[in-house]
């Protein structure tokens, strides 16, 4: 409404500048020009002298004396017809690098050419455009800006060809040859195009052989323009869950953020990490096509040696910062990244079992960090968990304790979970690969299940007993500790079918003493076959007492805890 006050006010205040004009005459005016909803008085012989195409209507009506003309579709509206028509009359206006397309296209649209009259309007206009507007960057973006009204008269008239050449020449040299500060203040310039003229000028950047690092910095500085709610606003304050809604402001956004994944240059590494990640979460919070999601999760994948926790986690929050996303594009570029990996270990020889690149050995860290961060939230479950943590090869794991403590804050947010729910969590983690502190804490943990304890326990009492330090070999020590378990289950399941027949006898011995001391009860006690046969199982567990309850291990063999240097491993 009030964009309609404002322009019934501009067309109001033009036509009574040019009744000042036209009246100065002191002749009567003879025709009524219509543009849109403005209405000019002129006089026909003014404008014949100059407009080739008024003169045609005059020329070719039917009617003997022609008093309306509509000029409704002149490119440029009401605004620039009164300047067209004040050239007519020989009355001085400027014309700006604003205005001068939409002039030279008016003039184009009345004939007002030089062919017709010497100095006419179209002349006028080309030289403005050559001497003035097109010989600097900023002038070039400013009429090719002003073009956007201006389609297809524009393109027909090569303004739109013009203004590109000029300003790709003029970028590819400000960023080779920066000749005022900041560096970039070029890519500023060129933010303010739609993304149809961006993409004329990053193809013909292309085309001169502009860097991909040049083509990158134009791509973030507009993106973070026109995209600046989705790309800026990393607090989750931005956007709003009843923001959500498909409606045409995210529509547009959507077709605007392809169109810019379309021009990313095909180096993948030219762009940074947390810029990628942005563009992701934008991705799948607008919904776009399959095709674009993909290349971004690849390019992200390419160099996620480089990521961050704070990356990933861009890319696993809604807006409001309340709920997971499904995480399957994190999975997806970890397990991209992996692959790529295992390619090029096999690619020069090598065993990816064996050795783990540098880079593997750092995602693997970064991803540890991450699903401490996100294991507190309720809602994730045990497979997303440990589908992720699965992705990253053992061997890129040096020890465990980032995992562990990833474990423990999941285990904490998930109190609900049974002894069978808890092992497969901790299933993940090789508690030989837990540094000494995180062993005495998982001892000391009554969240893990109690497989897990055993293996944290016996692991120090294994080394004790063989006099292995941290430098052990760990194949041997895991192979041994695995055979030991496995006699400890079996002398487990042993001593309870003693325990139950120890139970069976005492209560017929205590019948029999009942009964007059006859039978087994009667006389002085024999070793029996059971109790001989328990004592020597017995000697076979490594957990004297047989209890589950590592509180019960004899001093001897004892870990010493009692000066644990001090780590967090928990969330408690």
């Amino acid at each position: 409404m009030a964009a309609s006050l404002k322009g019934n006010n501009r067309r109001s205040l033009a036509m009574e500048r040019t009744g000042q004009w036209v009246f100065s005459q002191e002749i009567p005016t003879d025709v009524v020009v219509e543009v849109g909803e403005a209405n000019f008085s002129l006089h026909k012989f003014m404008l014949v002298a100059k407009s080739n195409y008024i003169r045609k209507l005059i020329m070719e009506s039917k009617e003997a004396d022609l008093t309306n003309i509509d000029l409704s579709d002149i490119p440029g509206g009401p605004e620039i017809f009164e300047k067209a028509a004040k050239f007519c009359y020989g009355v001085n206006f400027e014309i700006t690098v604003h205005n001068v397309a939409a002039l030279r296209c008016a003039a184009e649209y009345l004939q007002m050419t030089d062919k017709y009259c010497d100095g006419n309007l179209s002349g006028r206009t080309e030289d403005f455009l050559k001497q003035v507007a097109l010989t600097s960057l900023s002038g070039a973006v400013v009429v090719l800006k002003s073009c956007e009204d201006l389609l297809p008269k524009a393109e027909e008239l090569k303004i739109v060809q013009r203004c590109v050449d000029v300003a790709s020449t003029k970028a590819c040299n400000e960023a080779n040859f920066p000749s005022r500060s900041p560096p970039n203040w070029w890519t500023e310039e060129l933010s303010i195009l739609d993304i149809g003229f961006f993409e004329k000028i990053i193809a013909a950047m292309k085309l001169r052989g502009a860097k991909s690092l040049t083509v990158a910095s134009a791509l973030i500085t507009y993106t973070e323009r026109t995209l600046r709610d989705l790309v800026r606003d990393h607090t989750g304050n931005g956007i709003r869950s009843s923001d959500t809604e498909d409606s045409n402001l995210r529509s547009r956004q959507r077709e605007l953020l392809e169109a810019i994944v379309v021009l990313l240059p095909s180096e993948r590494a030219a762009l940074p990490i947390n810029f990628l990640c942005c563009l992701l979460r934008s991705a799948i919070f607008l919904k776009v096509a399959h095709t674009c999601k993909n290349e971004l999760e690849k390019r992200i994948s390419t160099i996620l040696e480089h990521v961050t926790v704070d990356d990933l986690l861009v890319l696993s929050f809604t807006y409001d910062g309340e709920r997971l996303f499904d995480l399957d594009s994190v999975r997806r570029i970890i397990s991209g990244f992996v692959e790529k990996e295992k390619s090029v270990a096999v690619f020069n020889g090598g065993d990816f079992q064996e050795v783990c690149s540098t880079a593997m050995q750092r995602v693997a860290k970064t991803v540890d960090a991450y699903l401490g961060e996100i294991a507190a939230h309720g809602e994730l479950s045990i497979c997303k968990f440990n589908g992720i943590a699965n992705l990253v090869p053992k061997d890129a794991r040096k020890v465990d304790d980032d995992l562990y403590r990833a474990i423990d804050i999941f285990l904490k947010a998930h109190p609900n979970l049974d002894e069978i729910e808890r092992e497969k969590v901790c299933s993940v983690m090789d508690p030989l690969k837990l540094s000494y502190e995180a062993r005495v804490h998982a001892s000391q943990n009554k969240r893990l299940p109690v497989q897990i304890v055993l293996h944290a326990l016996y692991y120090d009492q294994l080394k004790l007993r063989s006099g292995a330090d941290d430098a052990h070999d760990a194949m041997s020590t895991r192979s041994h500790l695995q055979a030991d378990v496995s006699l400890v289950r079996e002398n487990e399941a042993l001593r309870s079918e003693l325990m139950k027949m120890k139970m069976y006898i005492s209560d017929i011995q205590k019948n029999s003493s009942a009964g007059g001391g006859k039978g087994l009860g009667g006389g002085s006690k024999k070793p029996t076959f059971f109790s001989s046969m328990s004592k020597t199982l017995g000697k076979l567990n490594p957990f004297r007492h047989g209890s589950k309850d590592t509180s019960n291990i004899d001093d001897e063999t004892a870990v010493d805890v009692t000066k644990p240097r001090r780590r967090r491993f928990s969330i408690s």
